[in-house]
């Protein structure tokens, strides 16, 4: 493989555990050892051609976030193998996302704008696209192996792991957020919303998956915001874009992305770690 070649798939001597849209996950009895490969999606299809550099940006991000935030929560990591590979806990997963929102977007604003609650959260009226809320909310969603996830509300997810445990998990998810709201801030970066996961061993609560990267969070430009309008994300804009104006039909097989596209996206990996963990990549 020659410097610069994204890393499609691994293929190591452990059983496999699970092959994601973008981590290859291997089954080492109690612990997992997880890739994070450079492939990447669409509009829930993994295009053929892998980001240089993606998987790397993801893992180095993550294992800052789990650091800066273990005073909070315990989570799954065990060590770092490599710039895309780390070793961790194997967890029994709770099979929910829980999408912590500062900002009425994506989904979110989709079912305001029709009139309905988000989640089951009724928020105040005359809100715009991208506006900044009072007060960041959880909204959970299943946890789909294909196609979309499905929004749930906080009683739904009560009745799945019980009071005392989502009680748990909320507190974990607002006080990661706000601690990771307030450094993006101070570095010229919103976190509009991002996806947290947590899985249980022995009956005590983890975090796990992956955290607060461009391929669970929105990340916005802090100097581009404009309540009202799309916003410019620090993830896969350009690759999303390119397949919007060559109209594809999001269905599989998904199009070859052209070079331009595949460097601009690797250098918005690349930057929102440099911006969000102060260290050159």
């Amino acid at each position: 493989m020659t410097v610069g070649e994204p890393v499609i798939e691994s293929h190591l001597r452990y059983p496999v555990f699970k092959r994601g849209k973008v981590r290859d996950i291997y089954d080492l009895g109690d612990q997992l050892l997880i890739v994070s490969t450079d492939r990447i999606s669409a509009f829930d299809v993994v295009l053929p051609n892998g980001i240089p550099r993606k998987g790397e940006a993801l893992t180095r991000l993550s294992t800052h976030w789990f650091q800066q935030t273990k005073d909070t929560i315990q989570n799954h990591m065990i060590k770092t193998v490599d710039p895309r590979t780390v070793l961790v806990k194997k967890a029994k997963l709770i099979p929910i996302e829980f999408v912590v929102r500062g900002y009425l977007y994506g989904s979110a604003w989709e079912d305001y704008n029709q009139g309905k609650p988000v989640c089951g959260i009724i928020l105040q009226k005359g809100l715009k696209k991208a506006e900044k809320l009072d007060h960041p909310i959880l909204t959970p969603t299943t946890k789909a192996e294909k196609g979309h996830d499905m929004g749930v509300t906080q009683r739904d997810v009560e009745r799945k792991v019980g009071k005392a445990m989502f009680r748990e998990i909320e507190e974990a998810c607002m006080k990661i957020y706000a601690k990771a709201s307030k450094h993006a801030e101070e570095n010229g970066i919103i976190v509009a919303d991002t996806k947290l996961e947590f899985g249980t061993i022995n009956e005590e609560l983890i975090l796990i998956d992956e955290l607060l990267t461009p391929d669970s969070s929105r990340f916005w430009s802090l100097d581009g915001y404009k309540t009202g309008e799309d916003q410019f994300s620090f993830d896969k804009q350009y690759v999303r874009d390119y397949l919007l104006s060559i109209k594809w039909n999001k269905q599989p097989p998904a199009p070859m992305l052209p070079p331009d596209v595949i460097a601009e996206t690797s250098k918005k990996y690349i930057e929102a770690f440099e911006r969000l963990t102060g260290r050159k990549f």
